[in-house]
């Protein structure tokens, strides 16, 4: 085969990019992505997240955005769909302002 576009990463994604893709993901893992409301959605209530879900949603989205594995913790604070997107966009803008 001819040419193949690598996969590296593009131009740098705005928060909102970052917040649907971050959204895409938890809906794709969640056991009742019908419970979608808003950021303030809960991820174990309205999503039906239950301990093994959470942890696949969180090394996904380590993979997904390159992320350090989370501690649990700071796992623990996070209840909400919005919680989870800040989570991700706090940890981007860290990497970024060390690297």
């Amino acid at each position: 085969m001819s040419e193949q576009t690598p996969t590296v990463v593009g131009p740098k994604q705005s928060d909102e990019q970052i917040r649907a893709q971050v959204q895409a993901i938890v809906l794709d893992l969640a056991p009742n992505p019908d419970g979608l409301r808003d950021a303030e959605t809960a991820l174990v209530q309205d999503l039906g997240f239950h301990s093994l879900a959470l942890m696949e949603l969180a090394f996904a989205l380590e993979d997904e955005f390159d992320l350090e594995p989370i501690d649990e913790k700071t796992a623990r604070s996070i209840t909400t769909l919005g919680a989870v997107q800040e989570h991700v966009l706090r940890r981007i803008a860290e990497r970024e302002a060390g690297g």
